[in-house]
């Protein structure tokens, strides 16, 4: 059930930053099919991609005390528009609307987590 709630936010979250932010958006024609798709494809690059990318990072995100973390986040949205309906602007855009995303994922989480709907446990 975690699962699919968490897909669902991130679906959520991802079709919200296509219709606050003009530099992100879905192709034309993508529907709900496509929006999960892409949170799918988010939720495998940011499980095996972003890992090996902070590492390999580390030492930049050290000296810019972890702000090089917004240029990962960037990377991380550009490489799931590159394999799916998302499309993005350019890089900037990406790092925006990582940033962006980030803090509808956050509100997001923080109201299910209020509605007790988060799947925590006590």
């Amino acid at each position: 059930m975690g699962f699919v709630v968490r897909l669902l936010v991130n679906a959520l979250a991802l079709y919200l930053l296509t219709r606050v932010y003009s530099g992100v958006s879905f192709a034309p024609g993508a529907d709900a099919v496509s929006v999960l798709i892409a949170a799918a494809v988010m939720g495998i690059v940011n499980a095996l991609v972003r890992p090996v990318l902070l590492l390999l990072s580390l030492p930049v995100n050290v000296l810019t005390l972890g702000l090089f973390t917004l240029v990962v986040n960037g990377i991380v949205l550009w490489l799931v528009a590159a394999a799916t309906a998302l499309n993005v602007a350019g890089f900037g855009a990406a790092v925006v609307g990582a940033l962006i995303l980030t803090v509808i994922a956050w509100v997001l989480d923080a109201i299910l987590g209020a509605l007790g709907l988060d799947g925590g446990h006590e």
